[in-house]
């Protein structure tokens, strides 16, 4: 067995490990966090406790355990549309001499995750904002379940826009179009960083779906994970991200019809 199989057997190996174990704790706290129950609130909705401190937690704690599992959920969400990229990647990285790709492919991983840890923040921050807003503001309650659907529709929209095409793009390109491939840790980090970037920029509506769809929802999950599995990864990417668009914008007319319905 030549080196190159066992180390590309070896990347395989430690990539499906790793979503293994990120989906099997994003499990166990999806399910530990419905175990506390939802909040029911004006309008015939329930909000997550996931916002909002239990008896005896401090609002860094909570953060903090927010943020963390947020890291992991995204390892689970993101790799398998990720993991493509970082074999291309480091199959580049190798080929352009550079030694140890492995290492700097990590290093390009982490770099990536990074970034969605970060957004965690820029998450939690907004989320905790606007339920504490909601519990204090019944009219803004009340007007929850027509604003998911409005939501879903614009996340559904952002699938036809130029931005999407563009980071979309970004995303599915060769690892060292148009940059110089890395020959070190640092440059692998950058790599990382600006890949995440583009990712966020390409999920920016799919995100928003998933959030206002229950953050613990593993329904949800599972189906979003499917959505930006399938545009990075399919050969026609930018067709099936219209396709995903077409179907995300019917929703969100159904929601808001069927929230409208319910308040009157």
């Amino acid at each position: 067995m030549s080196v190159r199989m066992v180390s590309e057997r070896g990347f395989i190996g430690v990539s499906v490990l790793l979503f293994a174990v990120s989906a099997a704790a994003t499990v166990v706290w999806c399910e530990s966090m419905s175990s506390m129950g939802e909040m029911p609130m004006p309008g015939g909705w329930t909000m997550s406790m996931a916002w909002m401190p239990m008896c005896g937690q401090s609002w860094p704690v909570v953060a903090a355990s927010f943020v963390g599992m947020w890291a992991v959920m995204m390892v689970a969400m993101m790799l398998p549309s990720l993991m493509p990229m970082l074999r291309r990647y480091r199959e580049a990285v190798a080929a352009s001499g550079a030694t140890r790709p492995g290492r700097l492919t990590a290093v390009a991983g982490v770099g990536y995750f990074a970034v969605w840890t970060v957004a965690g923040v820029v998450v939690f921050a907004l989320g905790a904002a606007l339920a504490a807003v909601e519990l204090q503001v019944p009219a803004l309650a009340r007007a929850v379940p027509v604003a998911i659907g409005v939501v879903v529709v614009i996340g559904g929209g952002l699938q036809f826009s130029a931005w999407k095409a563009r980071h979309l793009v970004c995303c599915r390109e060769a690892p060292g179009r148009g940059h110089a491939l890395p020959a070190h840790a640092g440059m692998a980090w950058r790599y990382g960083l600006r890949l995440g970037f583009h990712c966020i920029g390409c999920s920016a509506g799919l995100t928003a779906i998933f959030l206002v769809s229950g953050v613990m929802d593993l329904r949800a999950m599972a189906v979003v994970t499917a959505a930006v599995t399938a545009e990075r990864v399919a050969p026609a990417g930018e067709n099936v991200a219209r396709g995903i668009g077409a179907v995300a914008v019917g929703l969100g007319l159904l929601l808001i019809v069927r929230a409208a319905a319910a308040a009157g």
